[in-house]
């Protein structure tokens, strides 16, 4: 195994990002912030958003509400000042809207309401992707104004918008003195994407994959290439694949091995696994198969204890500026509890390390253990 070199993001010649899963802020965790939307919601299972708060209430105690815009973050605000990364990118899995127009027949139905945006500028998020299977949640006009609020607060969009144009444009983070990072984001049917989520023409919606083919690759290669200046870094952000499972297809690798050997994207951020999968390093580039959901109101719902999906990681890895390559990547382990994220207890950040360890055995990655309690992967 290689050691990762330590060069500091403080210098030019380094980048390093903050990534995680999904950041699902909407329905109970939506009500515990100070401007909550109306509760009802249409699933089988619960009618009301804050069912599920009283179902985490009873899992792990009370929690005090209204909260501050800061509290969902909780310890992972201290790992931003530590780790001071250049560009802070999440999958935001909800719709930010008040809308009343539910989409017909779907099961699920996230929303935080747009005076709740705060919750996301005091983590200082620089891009929320929305290529998922929430954004459109309470249909077209809950997706223009999930556009529009965010923003209007100065979250840069990827993945998502009024026309397939707009929804596959990348999102534009300049990064002062080391050129500018490009998010390409796409959803898939097989994270639960509807096909007719698909943006086309003057239609709004995401920006889909219909499959993983290399015909596939070579359009996403057009819109890279077609975006790309000399000097930029490209994060190809996809979601992609069922919640549970370690497995990860062949098809997953072969598309991911693609964009970097023809698009040059320089990190494959993929996600909707609930739980964090193995990681590759291919070609010095850093492939995310699946991230593992970062914050969710699950508490209390039982079902598949042995993902253990209340353990996440913060993912920091550096790049180098010039060239992409991948000098250093640092994980801080975390759990969820009261809807908050919290820094993992020692027996849960070992549990994420085994499971790193097993499923990165066949992909020539492993991690070890800081002193601070991190962990630090270890790749060929």
């Amino acid at each position: 195994m290689s050691q990762p070199s330590e060069l500091s993001n403080a210098g030019s010649r380094s980048v390093t990002l903050f990534l995680c899963g999904d950041v699902m802020t909407g329905r109970s965790v939506d009500q515990i912030l100070a401007h909550p939307n109306k509760p009802h919601i249409f699933e089988p299972y619960m009618r009301s958003a804050a069912g599920y708060v009283q179902l985490a209430e009873g899992a792990t105690g009370p929690i005090n509400r209204p909260v501050d815009f800061a509290y969902i973050w909780g310890d992972a605000l201290a790992e931003f000042e530590r780790a001071r990364p250049d560009g802070r990118i999440i999958n935001l899995e909800t719709a930010v809207t008040a809308a009343e127009d539910p989409w017909p027949g779907k099961g699920i139905h996230y929303r935080m309401h747009p005076a709740n945006i705060p919750c996301l500028t005091a983590a200082k998020i620089d891009c929320c992707v929305l290529a998922n299977n929430h954004v459109l949640d309470w249909g077209y006009s809950g997706l223009a104004e999930t556009l529009d609020t965010l923003r209007g607060a100065g979250i840069r969009i990827a993945g998502a918008g009024r026309d397939d144009a707009e929804a596959a444009a990348p999102a534009v983070i300049e990064l002062p003195g080391k050129g500018r990072l490009l998010v390409f984001a796409f959803g898939m049917e097989s994270a639960g994407v509807p096909r007719e989520w698909a943006a086309a023409g003057s239609r709004a919606g995401v920006n889909f994959l219909a499959d993983l083919s290399a015909r596939t690759a070579d359009a996403v290669t057009a819109q890279v290439r077609a975006a790309r200046r000399a000097g930029d870094l490209v994060v190809a952000s996809i979601h992609w694949g069922p919640n549970w499972g370690f497995a990860i297809p062949q098809e997953q690798r072969a598309f991911a091995h693609r964009l970097i050997d023809a698009a040059g994207v320089d990190v494959v951020h993929g996600h909707s696994s609930h739980h964090p999968k193995g990681i590759e390093i291919y070609r010095e580039k850093l492939i995310l198969y699946g991230c593992g959901d970062f914050l969710n109101d699950y508490e209390g719902i039982s079902g598949y204890e042995e993902f253990r999906g209340e353990l996440a990681l913060m993912y920091f890895p550096t790049l180098d500026a010039a060239t992409g390559r991948l000098t250093r990547f640092a994980m801080t382990p975390t759990r969820t509890r009261h809807f908050r994220v919290n820094r993992a207890p020692d027996e849960g950040a070992r549990w994420l390390q085994d499971t790193l360890n097993r499923e990165g055995q066949k992909l020539g990655t492993r991690v070890e253990r800081q002193t601070n309690g991190n962990l630090l992967l270890r790749w060929a």
